[in-house]
Order: structure tokens, then sequence, then C-alpha cells
């Protein structure tokens, strides 16, 4: 699943091919994604003007005078610019956003797990985005807030630092990838992580984060950014996928388990 560095460099890769661009149309092969996309999207956002592109947690925010496109690439969603002529869709192909200079912005997603939404410019906020925590790349995000909303939770520290509500976008590569910076074991109950560890985390998950930004995102299967190119973030990974394979730094194999129905991983003797 594209997690937040997979988000912002789409966002990074879109920004200037769209900004300041007018949409000439919507089409819309497929309308059945994860939440059905809005019949009338196409008169919302023809003629508008894309002043920017931003990103709030894993969504895209394309924002307009009369309101914005919040675009989800779900598990395998990818955008893609296409240069005039524009080529003829493929199979996943669901929806494209024709641009007055020719170009298109085309949306591909096999298991159309994805989303599109129309927020209009006075509509409260959109009731995905109401509960999120906040960016950890801005500073709001401390080891100290993590400290203060973990006390008594039992849940593990990787479940907690994956909680949209705590701090958003930390998925599960990246969360399994700083957790092994910090030394955590990632089973060990939120709770009974101390201050200066969730200090060192916090920068662990900021480091991770804007690693893989860098390195273009991590391509483990899906991901292609806006060329199509892929991620190489994946060269970098120190635990995640690795099982078996001696770490990195000690040399003890990298262990596996499934914490929160999901795959993690961590080294047993440099996490505790």
């Amino acid at each position: 699943m594209p997690e937040l560095p997979e988000v912002e460099t789409t966002r990074r890769g879109i920004l200037p091919h769209v900004a300041g661009q007018t949409v000439a149309a919507v089409a819309v092969r497929e309308s059945r994604l994860r939440w059905p996309v809005p019949a009338d999207l196409g008169s919302c956002l023809s003629g508008c003007v894309v002043s920017t592109v931003e990103r709030r947690a894993k969504y895209l925010l394309f924002r307009t005078a009369a309101g914005s496109l919040m675009l989800h690439l779900g598990m395998s969603g990818s955008l893609r610019v296409l240069p005039p002529p524009v080529p003829v869709p493929a199979r996943h192909d669901h929806v494209d956003i024709l641009l007055g200079n020719g170009t298109c912005l085309r949306y591909n997603d096999p298991r159309r797990f994805g989303s599109l939404h129309w927020l209009p410019a006075a509509a409260p906020p959109h009731p995905l985005l109401a509960s999120l925590g906040p960016e950890p790349l801005d500073p709001a995000f401390s080891g100290d807030l993590l400290f203060r909303l973990s006390r008594g939770r039992r849940s593990t520290v990787k479940s907690f630092v994956m909680d949209g509500r705590i701090v958003v976008g930390v998925g599960n590569i990246y969360a399994s990838e700083a957790l092994f910076l910090a030394g955590i074991n990632p089973a060990r109950a939120a709770g009974r992580v101390g201050l200066a560890r969730y200090r060192r985390l916090a920068q662990a998950i900021r480091q991770v984060l804007e690693a893989a930004i860098t390195a273009g995102g991590t391509t483990l299967r899906d991901f292609v950014g806006v060329g199509g190119e892929a991620g190489y973030f994946r060269q970098q990974l120190r635990v995640y996928g690795r099982t078996n394979l001696p770490c990195r730094i000690c040399g003890t194999p990298i262990r596996q388990r499934v914490i929160g129905q999901r795959s993690t991983f961590h080294c047993p003797t440099c996490q505790t």
C-alpha cells in the first residue's frame, strides 16, 4: 500500500504539471472504487483552476477556488502524468483528469481500493480528515506528544504509532524501520515505553520518512511514480521484508511476526 513517502513523492511529481492549470474535462471509466466516485465530479471540477496540490496523511488534495478534489491511492493506485498525445487507456485506468494544456492526469488502480471525493469550498472538514493526528514531519509532532498520548495504553507500540489519530502516515513499512532505528521492540506495550525512547522514536520516524521521500518511496509490488519510475527506498530497508537475513548491525537473524494483522519485522538483539 502506498504510504506517506509514496504519496508525498506523487504530490511533488504532479505539482509542477497541474499548478495553475485549468481542468478541461474529467473522464470516469470506472466509478466503483472504495467509495463510488461522485457522479457530478466532472461538472464540479471542470473549468476549475488548480492552485496547488497538498497532502494530508495519505490523501492528495487538489485545491481550487470552488473546492478540492481529495484522492487516496488505496492499496495499488497510482497517478501518471501523460503529455499529449494521450495513450489509449489500459484495463485499470479508471479516471482521467484532462488539463487545458493537453496533459492528462491518469488514475490507475487494479484493486480499486482508492477513492476520489469532491470537497466544496464552504463544506465542513470531511469525516475522513476530521480526526487525523499531526503530520510526522511537522513541528507539532514530537516524542513528548507520543509519550503523553501513550500513557496507560496496552496496545503494542507499533500499533500505537500506526494509529492515524496519534500521528498520520506511519504505515507498516516505516513503523518497522523506525522502531528498529529507535531500538524498540515493536511488541512492547505503548504505555511501557519511556519518554527518552519516544523522543528517539519520533526522530527515527522523521529520519526514515525523509530518507524514503528522497529515494522516491518504496516499490515492493505496485507503486510507481508519476512518470512510471520505481521507488528506491527498498534498497535501504533494514528489517522490513528481511526475515532470517542477518541484522545489518549485529548479525542476528531478523524475525517476523504478526502484530495487528500486519507482518512485522525486528531484530531481537537490537530491539528490546
